[in-house]
């Protein structure tokens, strides 16, 4: 037996996510059986798209279940293992639980080289939300040179990797991020033109005016709410949006309607696509491929807030829900 720490659903929020939603657990896990692996994880990943799978109404497909762990992202290491495609000391990624040890069936569970990058970057700039944003900004977005690229939340574990993307391809890129400091590193160090504070501007489509004077070409969605009104009104013909996410909204007891004169869709020719970047992970060799190279060359920069202690865990969601991480937010757990 193992003893574990584990974070499980108390109950569904209404409205905001608050503190008794979660409840702290010690369990005792049996030796892995048949195909099955012990993992003690190193690192979790939090992240805001897990806010929609706590609630059952608004959830993705399948929600969390109540008085049982979460799940997230996660970095680890085989500690007992009863699957041949796993050895004891394997440093792996997967789905893991909110706990410090996670008995897993081996499905979905990948082998990782721990050697060349920190294991927490396998959850970023090497990891799912780098995947993300190559994803969105390759197949969706496809900016070109001379266009111009809006990102919202510019800084995040997504957005950090688009706006460079977009850079890379040869646009201009606009980011908005909630506050001063990160759109001074979005602009110093990741390369943005231009990046607003969007808790501070009061009038999103004045500044956007100002920031994009020749209009938006491809928007990397990850805000919604009030700033994808702004940047729609202002998307130019032929214009793409991929829509990551909508952050802004995740806590909205009533859903926010969508932008007014939906006509400009076909009037502009507007691609807009939703995605979840899990449908594309036959992309992911390609993407390492050339991320990784990227990252290996110095080309693509990132930022990241560790956080210690699974305890802490309930915590640093609620703060990353309220935009107060800076990069990706990952608990460090042993």
């Amino acid at each position: 037996m193992t003893e574990t720490l584990q974070i499980v659903l108390a109950k569904r929020p209404t409205g905001d996510v608050t503190p008794d939603c979660f409840r702290q657990e010690t369990v005792d896990l049996p030796a892995p059986g048949d195909g099955q692996v012990l993992v003690r994880q190193r690192f979790l990943s939090l992240d805001p798209y897990m806010r929609p799978r706590m609630t059952e109404l608004r959830s993705y497909t399948p929600p969390f279940e109540l008085d049982k762990p979460l799940t997230g992202g996660s970095v680890g290491e085989v500690v007992e293992s009863n699957n041949p495609r796993f050895a004891k000391g394997d440093a792996v990624i997967g789905m893991l639980n909110w706990a410090t040890h996670t008995l897993h069936d081996g499905k979905g569970l990948r082998k990782i080289d721990p050697g060349p990058a920190p294991l927490s970057a396998h959850l970023g700039v090497l990891g799912m939300p780098s995947f993300t944003a190559w994803y969105g900004m390759r197949h969706i977005c496809k900016p070109k040179a001379g266009e111009t690229v809006f990102v919202s939340a510019a800084t995040g574990a997504v957005g950090q990797v688009a706006g460079q993307l977009a850079k890379l391809a040869g646009a201009r890129a606009v980011g908005c991020a909630g506050g001063d400091d990160k759109c001074s590193w979005a602009v110093r160090e990741a390369g943005y033109d231009a990046c607003f504070n969007h808790r501070t501007e009061g009038d999103y489509g004045a500044v956007l005016d100002r920031l994009c004077p020749q209009g938006i070409d491809a928007d990397f969605e990850n805000v919604g709410g009030r700033i994808f009104h702004a940047v729609f009104a202002r998307l130019n013909n032929f214009g793409r949006v991929a829509f990551c996410g909508a952050i802004s909204e995740y806590q909205d007891k009533t859903p926010m309607a969508g932008p007014p004169k939906m006509f400009t869709i076909v009037q502009r020719r507007l691609t807009l696509q939703g995605f979840i970047v899990s449908d594309h992970v036959a992309l992911m060799s390609e993407f390492v491929n050339e991320v990784g190279a990227l990252v290996r060359d110095g080309k693509l920069k990132s930022r990241e807030t560790v956080v210690e202690g699974l305890t802490r865990a309930p915590d640093a969601f609620l703060g990353l829900l309220k935009g107060e991480n800076f990069g990706k937010l990952v608990v460090k757990i042993a």
